[in-house]
C-alpha cells in the first residue's frame, strides 16, 4: 500500500466567480520530490496555501500524514516546513542570528539545531556576513534552512528557484534532492520552470487553469515523450498541404514552423514524406529523427486537454 504524505479529494477554490483551483486530486507520496508544474496562474499557489491553512477551500477534502487537518491542526502543521513568499530576515544580522531569533519565538532554541541545518545548507561558513549581502541563492538556503529547523517530514516550496542564477539553480536542486533522498524529507515544489522540475522531481503533476491534468512519474514520463521526424523545406505551405491531402491532422500530427515541419505519426514513413516534397519541387535541407522535451510535452499535453 502507497504511503501518502498528501492526498486531495475534488479540492477547489473560488474567488468570486472565478474558480482558481477545481477539483484537484493530489497524490503525494512519503519520501518523493513532488514537482508541480504550471505556467503563472494555474493555481499552484493557492493550492499549496489551502494545504497550509493559510486559505480555506470552498470545497473538497485534504488529508495530511493519513489525517485531516480540521481534526489534527497541531499534530500535523507542527511536522511541516514552508516557503510560499521570498523568506523575510533581519538584514544586518547573520544567518545564525536570524536562526536563533526564528527558534526561541517558536520556543525550540538549540544551539547544536541552528549548526546543524546551516551546515545541511552549506551556510556554515558564512559567519560574520550578514544577509543583506547574501546572494539570492543564499537567501533561499537560509530560507529553506527556518523551513527544516524543527525537522519536519513535509516540506512545501512555492518557486524556491525563480530568480535564480544558473548556479543558485544547482544550489537549491542539490539542496533538495539532498534533503529528500540522504534525510526522507516528502518535497512539494511547485515551479514553472519545466527543464528544473524534470532534474528534480520523482513525480510531477501537470496543472492549466486550476486542473490538475495527471500526475506521472519521471520514468513514465521519459515513455511518453513523442520521438517526432523534423523537416526543414523550402516551401512550407506546400508541405503542409501535402501532408493534410495524406489525412494528417495538424497539431495531432504535425506542427510547422515559418522554416519547417514536426511530423508525429507515421513517423516510419518520413523517407516516403521525403519523397513526396521532391517530387513536388520542395527543396528538403534537413531530415532529423528527435525526441521531444519536457516543454514539448507540457504545451502538446495542455493543448490536447
Amino acid at each position: 500500500m502507497v504511503d501518502y504524505v498528501i492526498e486531495t479529494y475534488n479540492l477547489s477554490k473560488k474567488y468570486s466567480n472565478q474558480l482558481v483551483v477545481n477539483s484537484l486530486n493530489m497524490h503525494v507520496e512519503k519520501g518523493k520530490i513532488y514537482g508541480l508544474l504550471g505556467k503563472n496562474g494555474a493555481g499552484k499557489t493557492t493550492t499549496m496555501c489551502m494545504l497550509l491553512n493559510l486559505t480555506y477551500p470552498s470545497s473538497g477534502e485534504i488529508f495530511l500524514f493519513g489525517k485531516d487537518p480540521r481534526n489534527y491542526s497541531n499534530e500535523i502543521y507542527s511536522n511541516i516546513g514552508s516557503i510560499i513568499e521570498t523568506p523575510g530576515f533581519y538584514e544586518n544580522l547573520t544567518a545564525y542570528e536570524n536562526l536563533k531569533i526564528i527558534s526561541k519565538l517558536r520556543g525550540n532554541y538549540n544551539p547544536q539545531n541552528i549548526r546543524l541545518v546551516l551546515e545541511m545548507v552549506n551556510l556554515e561558513n558564512t559567519k560574520s556576513k550578514k544577509f543583506k549581502d547574501f546572494s539570492l541563492g543564499m537567501k533561499q538556503r537560509l530560507g529553506i534552512a527556518a523551513a527544516i529547523m524543527h525537522s519536519p517530514e513535509l516540506l512545501i516550496l512555492d518557486e524556491p528557484i525563480n530568480g535564480l542564477d544558473p548556479f543558485g539553480i544547482k544550489e537549491i536542486r542539490d539542496l533538495l534532492k539532498r534533503l529528500a533522498h540522504e534525510f526522507g524529507i516528502t518535497i512539494l515544489i511547485s515551479s514553472h520552470i519545466l527543464s528544473e522540475i524534470e532534474n528534480i522531481a520523482d513525480v510531477i503533476g501537470f496543472m492549466d487553469n486550476g486542473i490538475l491534468i495527471e500526475e506521472i512519474s519521471k520514468d513514465e514520463l521519459y515513455e511518453k515523450l513523442n520521438k517526432f521526424v523534423e523537416f526543414e523545406v523550402s516551401d512550407v505551405d506546400l508541405a503542409v498541404n501535402i501532408l493534410k491531402d495524406l489525412g494528417l491532422n495538424e497539431n495531432i500530427d504535425f506542427t510547422y514552423s515559418d522554416n519547417g515541419i514536426c511530423l508525429y505519426s507515421n513517423i516510419e514513413l518520413r523517407d516516403k514524406f521525403n519523397t513526396l516534397f521532391v517530387n513536388a519541387g520542395i527543396d528538403v535541407k534537413k531530415v532529423n529523427l528527435c525526441e521531444e522535451n519536457l516543454e514539448d510535452f507540457f504545451t502538446r499535453f495542455v493543448s490536447n486537454n
